[in-house]
């Protein structure tokens, strides 16, 4: 009789019944990828919102130059406004290499964070 309950259990394993450890599992990555997700995606939208406003600051740069050349009357006016903005542009790229940095080690973290919050680490 014992040998007839030890197939049962047996039989039952391998009728697709999964262990308990298992059942979970799919929805544990399902959300840990949906949070992965949503973490790049406000990421991105930050990064869009950031560098579309930096655009903006750039065409007023250009169009203020613009505007002072044409009222300029003599050479050393001229060069005075393409070297005070020659010096804008170069601030406004030394701070777009800091931005870059900056957002770049985020979106890392971000990561780090989002994998470490619902994927499986190694165990011995």
């Amino acid at each position: 009789m014992a040998s007839k309950e030890t197939v049962g259990s047996a039989s039952s394993a391998a009728k697709g019944v999964p262990p308990s450890f298992l059942l979970n599992w799919g929805q544990e990555r399902t959300d840990a990828a949906m949070s992965l997700q949503k973490a790049v995606l406000e990421s991105y939208e930050q990064m869009s919102r950031t560098w579309l406003d930096r655009m903006q600051s750039e065409l007023s740069l250009w169009s203020d130059m613009a505007n002072k050349l044409s009222g300029t009357k003599t050479i050393p006016e001229a060069l005075e406004v393409c070297t005070k903005c020659a010096s804008q542009r170069m601030q406004m790229a030394a701070d777009d290499s800091r931005r870059v940095v900056e957002e770049a080690q985020q979106m890392t973290q971000k990561l780090a964070k989002s994998l470490g919050n619902g994927w499986p680490t190694a165990s011995t």
